[in-house]
């Protein structure tokens, strides 16, 4: 089910308030252009300055407008288990098929207090968690064995693996098996990581080149030579786009290309900000080059 492109959703704003509107015209983008998931209010969706309230209806609205056509990853972490435990019951209530947990931020758990973080979210849900690990962010990472701890676990499947390190796709393969799903977190790393058994990525670059993105992970994976290279020269073109759509904090850049191709404003809550003029020429440039706009 948790495989191909899925797009960690950016999250509209008009005003400073959150525009339903525009996220379902986003939601439904995804729905035309081939989307194999849709991941809100994770990192991308600037989960940490949304309300409880505003988080849990960007879930549910999500969740309505897709209507079981592709599957809905909802961002459920907190670095208070209580709240992650909250957050993830509320999103198997609203019908969510999986549930996205990062790592505890700040406050910098042992391997212990990871494995008992995940083990009291999954002991007080039904649905399926992933993982997400992603060092640069929540200063922590989890180890491997603390990955195949969580593993034996009824509702842990797999992990969104943002270390940037190829080897951990191999030694997470050798530990618990192809049946355990890993997503790359780097966009950048994705024809390499599924090469060594990933099956997919959450992505930020999907949010717009969302066609671009889940034919290149569909021909990423396939045995006929003529379609992996088309995913040779689908990487050549993403490639730009996924290395300067980080060129300052995620996601002012790809709000910014959002904007430029009608789909939301370039809005983000502070303490993020618009990018600045000389990023803005950078993704034109780039934009234009990937026939984006």
């Amino acid at each position: 089910m948790f495989k191909g492109s899925n797009v960690a959703l950016i999250t509209p704003f008009t005003n400073n308030k959150v525009d339903e509107e525009k996220y379902i015209k986003i939601i439904n983008f995804h729905l035309e252009n081939g989307t194999n998931g849709l991941v809100p209010v994770g990192t991308t969706g600037e989960s940490p300055t949304l309300s409880h309230d505003e988080h849990q209806k960007l879930i549910e609205l999500c969740i309505k407008e897709s209507n079981g056509r592709i599957p809905v990853i909802a961002g459920t972490g907190s670095n208070s288990t209580e709240e992650a435990i909250s957050l993830t019951k509320h999103a198997e209530k609203a019908g969510a098929d999986g549930a996205l947990v990062v790592t505890p931020y700040y406050n910098k758990p042992t391997q212990e207090g990871l494995y008992q973080h995940y083990k009291a979210i999954n002991d007080s849900s039904g649905i399926p968690i992933i993982i997400y690990n992603i060092p640069s962010r929540s200063v922590i990472d989890m180890s491997v064995d603390t990955m195949a701890r969580l593993f034996e676990l009824k509702n842990i499947i797999g992990v969104k693996d943002a270390t940037g390190d190829l080897n951990r796709v191999d030694q997470q393969k050798s530990k618990m098996g192809e049946e355990f799903i890993q997503l790359t977190g780097n966009d950048d790393n994705a024809f390499e990581f599924n090469k060594r058994g990933g099956v997919g990525t959450i992505s930020v670059t999907a949010n717009i080149a969302p066609k671009m993105c889940s034919d290149f992970q569909k021909f990423s994976k396939s045995k006929n030579p003529n379609e992996f290279k088309e995913a040779e020269r689908l990487d050549k073109i993403l490639q730009p786009l996924h290395k300067n759509l980080f060129i300052e904090s995620n996601p002012s850049p790809v709000k910014y290309v959002a904007k430029l191709m009608g789909l939301c404003d370039d809005a983000v809550r502070l303490p993020l900000v618009k990018c600045t003029d000389k990023t803005k020429k950078i993704l034109e440039d780039i934009s234009k080059k990937a026939q984006l706009i």
